[in-house]
């Protein structure tokens, strides 16, 4: 049989991580039923990544830097604002009607990153991340169409996040994944977003 060495390892162990724990709740991921996901042995898992939590920051790392790849890409080039905004929602759309158990997977990581010291940062790290991108965005699309926010891009990336975290913990709490409520949801958000950006009656100021 061929060796297969820990860096080629590692993403199967992630894929099973994920692919167990988004079935069967965080609580059934210990290091044994992962090995036992992939067919490897239980040391093998150790091996790779040491820890559990080891396991679990890299199982975290993975669903957030996809989600994260997934609104770059969604997003570049964007002509305007809300157009920014529209390819934004559309990309968390289909991420959660997809595969709605990994929305689920991910706040399950969350509410056990809050209370684990080696696993808070990833979370902190990625919110962190996420607010810096879509700040950089929204002052990247207001300088190329020669446009002024009546606030301040970062303030503008947390009214936005702040709705999509609240949607997102929404449709887990549907339990039957997104419906058309909460498509509908994220479009009054994306009117809500523009008319915040800029001010009341939509006016745009040259910049």
């Amino acid at each position: 049989m061929a060796h297969v060495t820990a860096a080629e390892r590692r993403p199967q162990l992630i894929a099973a991580a994920i692919e167990l724990m988004a079935r069967e709740g965080v609580a059934a991921g210990s290091t044994r039923a992962i090995a036992a996901e992939l067919g490897v042995a239980q040391a093998t898992v150790h091996y790779t990544f040491g820890t559990k939590a080891d396991l679990y920051r890299a199982v975290l790392e993975t669903l957030t830097g996809d989600l994260l790849a997934g609104v770059r890409q969604a997003i570049e080039g964007a002509d305007g604002l809300e157009e920014a905004l529209r390819l934004t929602v559309d990309t968390i759309w289909a991420d959660l009607s997809d595969r709605p158990e990994l929305n689920l997977l991910w706040l399950e990581l969350v509410v056990l990153s809050l209370r684990t010291p080696e696993l808070r940062e990833v979370v902190e790290r990625y919110h962190r991340s996420l607010a810096d991108v879509a700040a950089g965005v929204l002052r990247d699309i207001a300088r190329r169409g020669g446009q002024e926010y009546a606030v301040p891009p970062e303030e503008l990336a947390a009214f936005l996040l702040s709705g999509l975290d609240g949607l997102c913990l929404g449709a887990v709490v549907q339990g039957t994944g997104p419906g058309p409520a909460t498509r509908r949801a994220l479009d009054q958000l994306v009117t809500a977003t523009a008319a915040l950006a800029f001010g009341p009656g939509g006016a745009r100021r040259e910049g």
